[in-house]
């Protein structure tokens, strides 16, 4: 009888959509509780979606493991701390679509003055004006992933541009090393990039102060890539607006200054939560752990380039 490759996964859609994958064996484990005995011989572990609890707690008591295959595209929480020897392959390509989506809404939600009209339609006032549109504006895409391509397909339509950076230069994608030179020139950047030493804090004042005026900075990464004071300052001058869907901290305290910040679309971290959000997870998941299973090489491994 052929040996089945165990995978521990953390809930029954997993269980069921890895049960179709021919030489793979899934088991159920409960995040927080103990590890099942089939956890001993497990060589792939499928943490929780945006699980909060340190990763590093489950890990010598799984002795075989050579696989963790995340639920999510970003991977800060385990790079670096997962066991030397075992690999890390990210769900690149389930949530960029969503994220993606959540960006341009955002962006339609600015310029055309959605939050505006709502706040009116409370107070029962018709506040007819004219507002700004997306047609015709050029946007700055820093992160040249699958969510940046994602985001690009999507805002073409809305006859609008994008142009990619990526950390490095490659073709039709400008490199970060050329990032100062080209803020001034965009009416709104997406910033979607990994958190990782390098990103951390890299919308920091400087960056700020070389976008033109009445642009629109929209992180859909991570809240710890925006340097939260010096956004702040921007904000409460009128230079710039901002979409945000994380923040740092997060969850925001009832107190920070963020929610009352002028010219801010906030969102609680939901871009990529949406209705088949975890079907596109485990589809993706599906197919990794089914190439490793017949022994080739993930197509998600964490790499150094965004």
């Amino acid at each position: 009888m052929p040996v089945s490759l165990t995978v521990l996964v953390p809930d029954d859609l997993g269980v069921r959509v890895l049960s179709d994958v021919e030489g793979v064996r899934p088991v159920r484990y409960e995040p927080g509780q103990p590890l099942p005995a089939e956890a001993a011989h497990a060589e792939v572990l499928v943490p929780k979606f945006l699980q909060g609890s340190d990763p590093r707690e489950v890990f010598d008591r799984l002795p075989s493991l050579k696989l963790v295959q995340l639920l999510s595209a970003g991977a800060e929480r385990f790079i670096g701390v997962i066991p030397d020897g075992v690999m890390l392959s990210t769900c690149r390509g389930a949530h960029g679509g969503s994220t993606a989506e959540w960006a341009i809404g955002a962006l339609l939600a600015l310029y055309r003055d959605f939050p505006v009209f709502e706040r009116a339609r409370q107070e029962r006032r018709w506040d007819y004006h004219l507002t700004d549109t997306l047609q015709g504006k050029q946007v700055l895409v820093v992160g040249a992933g699958d969510l940046g391509e994602q985001f690009r397909r999507r805002l073409e339509p809305f006859d609008a541009t994008a142009t990619m950076v990526g950390r490095t230069a490659r073709d039709g994608v400008h490199g970060v090393a050329e990032l100062p030179d080209l803020l001034g020139g965009f009416d709104a950047v997406l910033v979607v990039v990994p958190l990782t030493a390098e990103t951390t804090g890299m919308v920091d004042a400087e960056f700020l102060s070389r976008m033109k005026d009445g642009a629109i900075l929209v992180n859909g990464a991570r809240g710890a890539v925006v340097d939260t004071d010096a956004l702040l300052a921007e904000l409460s001058s009128g230079r710039l607006r901002a979409a945000l869907d994380v923040t740092e901290p997060e969850p925001l305290p009832p107190d920070h200054p963020l929610w009352t910040a002028p010219g801010l679309f906030l969102t609680p971290h939901v871009a990529g939560s949406c209705t088949g959000h975890a079907e596109r997870a485990y589809a993706v998941v599906a197919a990794e752990v089914g190439r490793f299973a017949r022994g080739e090489r993930p197509r998600n491994l964490v790499q150094g380039d965004y």
